[in-house]
């Protein structure tokens, strides 16, 4: 048999349900899935199995694809742009009004591609993105290769593509409906704002409308405790409670943060099997507080990490996120044993596939998955000595280590080499569209 792809002598960090890594792995791939994952020595390279292409990994880690499971991705034209603010005031002085001003088709797909061009390059394979105008942001994806859950974003005020909310939700079903087949990579979704910025009757006809599509329902929900305040104001309970008693939260249910939860909270979003997206960076930033991890997990609930968007971070590389929650959580806890490698590996990558509802498919090296992984050059100064590859994933490597990229069984990163983008266009096109409008003179 020729396969399409044989790769072989790297590390294989597999992800698989033993947590299996293999030395002097091999790994080969036939029509966009993995279709052999074993181990074979470096004389044996001689006697590897046919293939149209093979890569000698020999040195390198190799590990599933991450998984992205909270991005506003044309939000890249606002990295830097209003930093060191609170949330409210962040969002209602500057980000709202400068998308009202700023954001068009042509701005969002220039934003995404950038986006694309970032996570690619540092090693992220799938993105779960909320956002409004997202037809170009679906072409940007569609165009670089990157698999993607795209959320049409919905919200109860005039937004970028929708001057009229009473349209929103009607918007957002017609973005699902012209994505739902159009592509492999891309899953439509529908992403209300959150509690306070969506109406009782908009969030369960958002939700009616993803159960129709069998869509995911994204929303930002127990972000802040200015948040909790208010629903608690309006609805006299917090806001997943609120969420669950006008039947939005189920299995296809994604909350984005959940950072202030109590225990009844936890135990309703475990009954309901929704899942939670974890953005520590963008959560410290903002300081809006520090999700309970540990505990959602002891729950059983599906937690994935998400980067949040390039304003509130500010970059894309999930391997700092990787880092940070680890670190975040010990001591947040003041115990070193929580969070551990393994457990943070697993969040960004079968966690955020389980997250977003692709578990069978992506988020582990195993037979029959989709073949989406990456390799890690681990012949770089602050990744030698190895004792331990995962250790040594979480704490030490860095998206720019990554060297090639394999989506769906295509080859999308050759060598740290772009195959899918021309990157000088993208960063040149971006930085272009700032100069013109002018977006850093809202600096404060």
């Amino acid at each position: 048999m020729r396969y399409d792809i044989v790769i072989h002598g790297g590390t294989i960090i597999t992800v698989n349900p033993e947590f299996e890594i293999i030395t002097n792995g091999l790994i080969c791939i036939d029509n966009g899935r993995i279709t052999r994952v074993d181990s074979c020595r470096r004389e044996d390279a001689p006697r590897l199995p046919e293939a149209s292409k093979t890569i000698d990994a020999g040195g390198a880690m190799i590990l599933p694809g991450l998984v992205n499971t909270h991005n506003h991705m044309p939000m890249t034209l606002f990295r830097g742009l209003a930093d060191d603010l609170p949330l409210q005031e962040w969002l209602e002085e500057t980000i709202f009004p400068a998308e009202a001003q700023y954001i068009n088709p042509e701005s969002v797909r220039i934003g995404a591609s950038l986006a694309c061009a970032e996570m690619i390059m540092s090693g992220t394979t799938t993105c779960c993105d909320g956002y409004f105008l997202e037809n170009s942001v679906a072409r940007a994806v569609a165009d670089c290769g990157l698999r993607a859950v795209l959320g049409q974003g919905v919200i109860d005020s005039p937004a970028p593509g929708v001057p009229d909310p009473g349209d929103n939700v009607a918007t957002a079903g017609a973005f699902v409906e012209k994505w739902q087949d159009a592509s492999s990579l891309i899953s439509p979704s529908i992403f209300c704002h959150s509690p306070y910025t969506c109406s009782t009757e908009t969030l369960q006809a958002a939700k009616k409308a993803a159960d129709r599509y069998q869509v995911v329902f994204q929303i930002h929900a127990a972000e802040t405790r200015q948040e909790c305040e208010l629903i608690l104001s309006r609805h006299n309970t917090t806001p997943v409670q609120y969420l669950d008693r006008i039947g939005v939260l189920d299995c296809n249910t994604l909350l984005v943060h959940g950072i202030w939860l109590d225990e009844t909270d936890m135990e309703i979003i475990a009954r309901r099997d929704a899942a939670v997206a974890h953005s520590p960076e963008s959560n410290m930033k903002l300081a809006s507080g520090v999700a309970p991890v540990p505990d959602l997990i002891r729950h059983g609930i599906a937690v994935g990490l998400g980067t949040d968007g390039c304003a509130s971070n500010n970059n894309l590389d999930l391997f700092e996120t990787m880092d940070m929650t680890a670190k975040l959580h010990k001591v947040q806890r003041l115990d070193p044993t929580t969070a551990d490698a393994n457990a943070v590996l697993y969040l960004a990558t079968m966690g955020g596939a389980r997250a977003i509802g692709m578990e069978k498919e992506i988020g582990s090296i195993e037979v029959g998955k989709r073949a989406d992984l990456i390799i890690v050059d681990g012949e770089q100064p602050h990744l030698v000595p190895l004792y331990h590859p995962v250790s040594q994933i979480v704490y030490a490597a860095r998206g720019s280590d990554v060297t090639t990229v394999v989506i769906d069984g295509r080859v999308v990163l050759e060598n740290g080499r772009p195959l899918t983008f021309d990157l000088k266009k993208v960063l040149g096109d971006t930085v272009e569209l700032v100069k013109d409008l002018n977006i850093g003179g809202r600096q404060k």
